[in-house]
């Protein structure tokens, strides 16, 4: 069987170049550090405002006191998550700019009222990857073509996560080509720095923020500080979404530990603290990619909690062979003030390039429920076998 993306060589790279002094690495090495911080806090600055702006305001949600902010009065709404997309990259291209990359799940992502995933990757022409010569065999740059985003909109896709690993492959430029051809496609983004995606339907505003291990992204470690963003938001919304990429990676990688994780050498966090914290704070729902696995699902203060759905869809970039091919949709409904009320999965097989199809078999429905009644136990939401889900009974 093939090795996961993340283990697969895919080209043979000439050897390094000989390595400078060890004082010249490090001020290199700092210089570098000091010109990503700059660039983050740039393109912070010069994207900001307008639809994709934070807002200030109150620590809870408005409750029609003089002053408070008018929100639309709120009722039930489904929300879609189908985890980790990559639209295309070096390593290949779907065919017509990837259109059909996710018709087998077109149908529930356009059902629900608003449809999400984890963008594994940028959109973009030419710029400086972060995977130069000799780096890392691990490394890889994820690019697809700006046209490559219809590949989301076709599909019915409201809203990506920007906050992971793959957003900056291509640095500060890499991150605004993306932007822009988001924008073009009219697909709603977040995970930035301090970012806010206020999504307004006809009866109910919806914030999303995303959350990662990275300068280029909201902080997932530093609790506190997620809390109060959390809280803003739920200060001018009905529903509250945190998106979250966290969690070690790889085939054996399916239990959610109570315990900060590592992958690759970096401090990814402790995905259940920071879930816990999120609902705490104001979020709804909680929403994880990162372990390209299935992980469990759990319910935590009537919120529902979902730590992975493993790949939804890419191009030659993810592994095909076993747990790294199975795959789910979740759509989840939520009452109207965002407590969990249903959901349903759609179990999924990655096979070729790495499309989904929709899988007769139902593994990905005993995996996520074994998974979420041996990690959360009590608070395992019930899984039927037909893949509907219902909230955990009340201890």
């Amino acid at each position: 069987m093939p090795p996961p993306a993340e283990e697969r060589p895919t080209r043979t790279r000439p050897p390094p170049p000989a390595r400078p002094p060890a004082p010249v690495r490090r001020r290199r090495a700092a210089a570098v550090a000091l010109a990503a911080a700059i660039a983050v806090l740039a393109l912070v600055l010069l994207t900001r405002g307008g639809h994709d702006a934070p807002r200030t305001g109150a620590a809870a949600r408005p409750t029609g006191t003089a002053g408070a902010v008018h929100l639309p009065p709120g009722r039930a709404l489904t929300i879609a998550w189908g985890g980790d997309v990559t639209p295309g990259s070096a390593y290949g291209l779907p065919p017509d700019d990837g259109r059909d990359l996710l018709a087998a799940v077109r149908a529930p992502l356009r059902a629900a009222d608003l449809a999400t995933v984890n963008l594994e990757g940028t959109f973009g022409i030419g710029g400086t990857p972060k995977c130069g010569f000799g780096v890392s065999p691990t490394c890889f740059a994820f690019q697809a073509p700006p046209a490559n985003a219809v590949a989301l909109s076709s599909a019915g896709v409201d809203l990506v996560n920007l906050a992971n690993n793959h957003a900056w492959d291509y640095g500060a430029d890499g991150m605004g080509q993306t932007v822009l051809a988001l924008r073009a496609r009219h697909i709603r983004f977040t995970g930035r720095p301090g970012e806010i995606a206020y999504v307004d339907r006809p009866h109910a505003r919806v914030a999303f923020v995303g959350f990662a291990a990275y300068p280029w992204t909201s902080p997932i470690r530093d609790l506190p500080a997620a809390q109060a963003l959390l809280r803003e938001a739920a200060a001018h919304a009905n529903v509250v979404v945190a998106l979250m990429h966290a969690g070690a990676e790889g085939r054996t990688q399916g239990h959610t530990p109570d315990a900060d994780e590592q992958a690759f050498g970096e401090q990814r966090g402790n995905a259940r603290a920071f879930a816990h914290a999120a609902v705490d704070a104001g979020a709804d729902l909680v929403l994880g990619s990162g372990p390209h696995v299935l992980r469990g699902i759990e319910t935590y203060n009537d919120r529902l909690i979902a730590y992975s759905l493993g790949n939804l869809a890419g191009w030659k970039n993810f592994s095909v062979a076993g747990a790294s091919a199975t795959s789910a949709l979740l759509r989840v409904r939520l009452g109207r003030r965002g407590a969990f009320r249903s959901g349903t999965l759609t179990p999924l097989r990655l096979v070729g390039a790495g499309v989904p199809r929709r899988d007769p078999s139902r593994a990905a429905i005993r995996a996520i429920d074994d998974l979420s009644q041996a990690d959360f136990g009590a608070r395992a939401p019930h899984v039927s076998a037909a893949g509907r889900l219902t909230p955990a009974p009340r201890g």
